[in-house]
């Protein structure tokens, strides 16, 4: 049996190539996080419009959806590795682009859809890979570790653009996100092993769609999915109420990023608690970390102070790492010939799930006191999370890897 401290983040860093993936994803993700405040400031210094300084974030969003229906095959017929060079490259070149002087908003927001069309295929390659060559045990451990790099990133990256954009301004951060692509393409490239590419059916497209029916078929999978995608729809909510639910406790505007602090934050720490603990450890706290993830929400029926309200979004985040019990099962029910398909539907599907239920609390919340809507989508999240957790951890044979859809 792994030991807590060989299934740890030193196991997974430990395993040829995995230290290139790992220094790739932090170089990308604090470029992309960089440029997108360096884009909505430049968006709004030249147009004067809130409304499209906030579309540089839906336009970052929205295309997961579409990246991850009709192209995700593409993690799967090629080999991974030249997957991954290929999509930082383009991303670097789409982010090049933007550099024009003079290019309109329009072009800027068109490239900046094209990046995000290419970022569910990076992340199914990328997981993909991880599940090729890091051994079963290690494999959600490694998965753990991207998503700590993608909270501490997000922790603290918004706040450094908006350092760097005043310091040095949004044109020469975006160039510096274009040498960030163009690193990480090169680690990648020259530090990780080549892995196979799986088998060429038909097209990209249809390839595509085949997954996406052999993951809505497969109904052990399916439920597998979906936990991982219902889960932090709801957790996600108070993200969208953060600003109204500080304002409706008197408290000042600026408090609300505590809010946003305490969920990552309590993100982080959980995965790296939950990573040292043994698979037979991290499969039986599923449960609890998943009312862990969705109960805090029901205390905001007491209208917390936003001191407090922060440590109960940071024990929702830490139940996050619920996953790291999850993964394994998906990998497990999953035919390897499907995996880059898979992997990147979870991450389109987690994105498009997380901005709508975002945007419905936001909607809901003009019509609702903050306070209720989210004591509220606690109550029906813990309710909904663990009738899917009953179904999702069933021991049936339909945990299986199943045949191939023709």
């Amino acid at each position: 049996m792994t030991t807590r401290r060989s299934a740890g983040y030193a196991a997974v860093l430990a395993v040829p190539g995995m230290r290139s993936i790992f220094v790739a994803h932090t170089v990308s993700m604090a470029g992309t996080v960089a440029a997108q405040v360096a884009l909505s400031i430049l968006v709004f210094e030249r147009t004067g419009s809130p409304l499209l300084s906030a579309l540089v974030l839906v336009c970052s969003f929205l295309p997961y959806a579409l990246g991850g229906v009709v192209l995700s095959s593409i993690a799967d017929r090629f080999p991974a590795r030249r997957v991954l060079v290929v999509c930082d490259l383009l991303s670097a070149f789409c982010i090049a682009l933007m550099l024009i002087p003079g290019l309109p908003v329009g072009a800027l927001l068109g490239l900046l859809l094209l990046t995000g069309i290419i970022a569910p295929i990076f992340a199914g390659a990328r997981a993909a890979s991880l599940a090729h060559l890091l051994p079963t045990d290690l494999f959600p451990v490694g998965r753990s570790l991207l998503r700590a790099i993608s909270q501490v990133t997000v922790l603290t990256g918004f706040a450094l653009g908006a350092i760097a954009v005043a310091a040095i301004g949004p044109v020469w951060l975006l160039a510096l996100d274009v040498v960030t692509f163009a690193l990480s393409a090169l680690l990648i490239g020259i530090g990780t092993p080549y892995t196979p590419p799986g088998e060429r059916q038909r097209n990209t497209v249809s390839d595509s769609l085949t997954g996406l029916r052999y993951l809505f078929t497969t109904r052990r999978l399916r439920t597998l999915i979906l936990l991982t995608w219902v889960a932090p729809a709801f957790s996600s909510v108070p993200d969208g109420l953060a600003v109204a639910y500080t304002a409706q406790t008197g408290a000042v505007a600026a408090s609300a990023g505590a809010l946003f602090t305490g969920y990552a934050a309590g993100t982080v720490l959980g995965e790296l608690v939950v990573a040292r603990f043994t698979p037979s450890v991290r499969r039986r706290l599923v449960v609890p970390l998943l009312i862990a993830s969705q109960v805090p929400a029901i205390a905001f029926l007491a209208t917390p102070p936003v001191a407090v309200a922060a440590v109960l979004l940071a024990v929702s985040g830490a139940g996050y790492a619920f996953n790291q019990a999850i993964d394994p099962m998906i990998l497990a029910a999953a035919d390897p010939a499907y995996r880059g398909r898979l992997f990147t539907v979870q991450t389109s599907g987690l994105m498009a799930i997380q901005g709508l239920s975002i945007a419905l609390a936001g909607l809901i919340g003009t019509f609702v006191r903050p306070h209720l809507t989210i004591a509220c989508s606690g109550i029906l999240g813990t309710t909904i999370v663990l009738l899917i957790a009953r179904q999702a951890l069933e021991r049936t044979t339909s945990g299986a890897v199943t045949s191939r859809p023709g």
